[in-house]
């Protein structure tokens, strides 16, 4: 017989920080300052990062950052979780008080191209970036190992043969995981 165990205990550690998100998101709702607080612990880098990727200025960031937490806060009790996870539900939050820093400093052209045709808008490459954060959110729900395999091969774009000479695990290992990382994270995406 197989053993199962440590497939078990990440479905079991996940099921808790599902859990403990939901008990987060009522206390945020119930306006406990001690979760505002946690949540920033936890995702106060990701959206930070994310706005200086987005606004290319360290300052603005940091200003966007608190208008993301004040609305954070103000907006708590209409936070639907059936609808998103926090951190999606703060990420949409931290990209649109973005896209709106970034209005405030370009401004938009007056005119369109041919037709109905405008320019791109401000936000074509936000939702990459978006996503990017939110992948890396999640890779942090794996294990260490696979984590950083799925990191070289798809942020890296190392091929597998070349984590396994750099990592010096065998080739057959680094696949095995990799396959067992995806599913991990596949599953992750859809708890979100």
């Amino acid at each position: 017989m197989r053993d199962h165990g440590p497939l078990v205990r990440r479905a079991d550690t996940s099921e808790a920080a599902r859990r403990k998100e939901e008990r987060l998101g009522l206390a945020l709702a119930n306006r406990d300052p001690r979760a505002l607080e946690e949540v920033y612990e936890r995702y106060g880098r990701a959206c930070f990062g994310f706005l200086v990727n987005l606004l290319r200025d360290r300052e603005a960031a940091e200003d966007v950052q608190q208008q993301v937490f004040l609305e954070v806060w103000q907006r708590a009790p209409t936070y639907e979780r059936e609808r998103a996870s926090l951190l999606t539900w703060i990420m949409t939050i931290a990209r649109s008080r973005g896209i709106d820093h970034l209005r405030r400093r370009v401004p938009e052209p007056a005119g369109t191209l041919a037709g109905d045709e405008r320019l791109p808008a401000a936000d074509d490459t936000t939702d990459e970036l978006v996503e990017r954060w939110r992948v890396t959110a999640l890779l942090e729900g794996l294990q260490p190992e696979e984590a950083m395999l799925l990191r070289m091969r798809f942020y890296d774009d190392l091929p597998q043969t070349e984590i396994a000479e750099r990592t010096g695990i065998p080739l057959g290992t680094v696949k095995m995981r990799m396959v067992r990382a995806l599913r991990r994270l596949r599953k992750l995406v859809d708890e979100t």
